[in-house]
């Protein structure tokens, strides 16, 4: 049995994240859904990243931050898109993370600061759709590098599509059932190799 914190997308703890974490616990891991919103939804990403700016960055860091001050060392950091930006600043802030497993979105560490680092030897699995239009390459090879400059094992996997929240069911334009069924065995031997708490 993991821990797992969960980190939900710019358009918040949608029906997709709660899906996440329901398959996650029926594999018998623990699993906490950080939201940085206080319940806020969004459907559209205009908004939902006016939201997030307005928020400030920092302050939704430091939320992600707080949420996991008492989880129990050797958690896997894992998030969707913005999520994932957050999982990966976690990752490197947090003692003791484990593993991260990064879905449709990873950065450049560069972005969160001079002084934030990829820890030592702490791996990551990366997914993607092939065409995801929010794809960033440059931050994509760079957060990879962190990781493996660190010693880190890395994991990349891609998928054909568009999708950028390809996972979720309740948003039919993006939702690929065929590349989610792909991805969550990916996802279930990651945390089963790496956690330890």
């Amino acid at each position: 049995m993991a821990t797992i914190a969960l980190f939900h997308s710019v358009l918040g703890v949608r029906p997709g994240i709660h899906a996440a974490a329901d398959l996650l616990r029926s594999h018998g891991h623990r699993v906490r859904i950080v939201d940085q919103y206080d319940g806020r939804l969004f459907d559209d990403y205009d908004g939902a990243a006016a939201f997030a700016v307005e928020a400030g960055y920092p302050t939704l860091m430091g939320r992600a931050l707080d949420a996991v001050k008492d989880l129990p060392e050797g958690f896997i950091a894992a998030g969707f898109s913005n999520g994932a930006g957050m999982a990966q600043f976690v990752t490197c802030r947090q003692p003791g993370v484990a593993g991260a497993v990064l879905v449709s979105g990873v950065i450049d560490l560069a972005e969160f600061g001079r002084d934030v680092n990829w820890p030592s030897g702490v791996p990551a699995q990366v997914h993607y759709a092939a065409d995801d239009p929010f794809r960033v390459e440059e931050w994509v090879m760079a957060g990879e590098k962190a990781v493996t400059a660190a010693g880190g094992d890395l994991e990349h996997y891609e998928y054909p599509g568009t999708g950028h929240l390809f996972t979720d069911q309740s948003l039919p334009a993006e939702y690929q059932p065929d590349e989610a069924a792909d991805l969550w065995p990916r996802i279930l031997k990651f945390i089963a190799t790496y956690a330890k708490g």
